[in-house]
């Protein structure tokens, strides 16, 4: 079964983010909205993906574009792991994994012969309330490149 959520109405979320405030998707303002859910602060596929969006954010803002990453890490995580990154966006907690059922992003993953639940690395692009673009099973190196090679093009 295909899970896609592309061109539907992006599903609401209001979280707790490394600036202290709470973020509620509906209500934000961008052009573009780009949210990206990855597994686990501070493990290595997670930092690589995390660390390109953070290099080329000014690009992504010139666009017109606002950027969250999303993990079921507590804000005291994030922000350990933000303030080591030097991250210049916000990262958003989500322990009770609201958002990440409803973009899909937890589901069943398989790891040398188990089965688990567990954060699929997706991405997001959100413009006026509505899901443009989805990646799932994302590759961390070069994602973000390709991110915003979509949105110029776009």
């Amino acid at each position: 079964m295909k899970m896609t959520l592309l061109n539907k109405k992006a599903p609401d979320f209001k979280l707790m983010s490394t600036s202290g405030k709470n973020i509620e998707l509906s209500k934000l303002k961008s052009k573009f909205i780009i949210i990206y859910f990855y597994p686990k602060d501070n493990t290595s596929g997670c930092t690589i993906e995390t660390n390109d969006f953070n290099k080329l954010l000014s690009k992504f803002q010139k666009l017109g574009c606002t950027i969250f990453g999303i993990s079921k890490d507590s804000l005291e995580s994030h922000e350990k792991w933000s303030k080591k990154l030097n991250l210049k966006f916000e990262l958003l907690a989500d322990e009770d994994k609201t958002s990440l059922k409803a973009y899909k992003a937890w589901a069943k993953k398989k790891f040398m012969g188990r089965e688990f639940m567990g954060t699929v690395r997706s991405t997001f692009i959100i413009e006026k309330n509505k899901i443009i673009k989805e990646w799932r099973n994302v590759k961390a190196a070069g994602h973000a490149a390709e991110v915003l090679d979509f949105i110029k093009n776009y």
